[in-house]
């Protein structure tokens, strides 16, 4: 068993709500598709064979998605989840994961977690496609605490 209280730092949250929707197939099938556009309307525009509209076409779109992705889309999910200015208590348990506020409380079986992922500064819990759940490595108590939180988390979630 693991306890510690998180409680989260907005810019922290940006960055792991960054590397959250990176994560997303959809978003790099996109991402691919508009350099594929891009680099293929600026070798014709070179070429001659095109106009500079389609070269400047991909290329705005290239800016707006990193711009959606860098800043849009982390600011809107963090603006909408109040999770992220609560703090609470987490405890880490061989069958469950339990989080406690002071508005109530929530337990998790791990069989509910689709997979999950660490990226520099969070665990990602994951629900599915849509929901999930960014547990601080931060707010864990010392690196023997994030070890053991791996070890938890690991032995009964699938990490992708």
């Amino acid at each position: 068993m693991l306890e510690f209280r998180v409680a989260y730092h907005k810019s922290e949250v940006l960055q792991a709500l960054r590397y959250h929707f990176i994560r997303k197939s959809e978003v790099r099938v996109m991402i691919v598709l508009i350099n594929v556009f891009a680099l293929l309307s600026m070798g014709l525009f070179a070429t001659g064979l095109a106009s500079p509209l389609p070269f400047l076409t991909g290329t705005a779109l290239w800016l707006f998605l990193m711009l959606a992705i860098w800043t849009g889309m982390p600011a809107a999910v963090y603006r909408r989840n109040r999770t992220f200015r609560d703090s609470f208590i987490v405890r880490l348990e061989d069958s469950h994961l339990f989080l406690k506020r002071e508005g109530g409380s929530r337990t998790w079986a791990w069989r509910e977690f689709s997979h999950y992922y660490e990226t520099p500064g969070f665990f990602h819990l994951c629900f599915g496609e849509q929901g999930f759940l960014l547990l601080p490595k931060a707010s864990i108590p010392g690196p023997e605490g994030v070890s053991q939180a791996r070890r938890i988390i690991g032995a009964v979630v699938p990490k992708r």
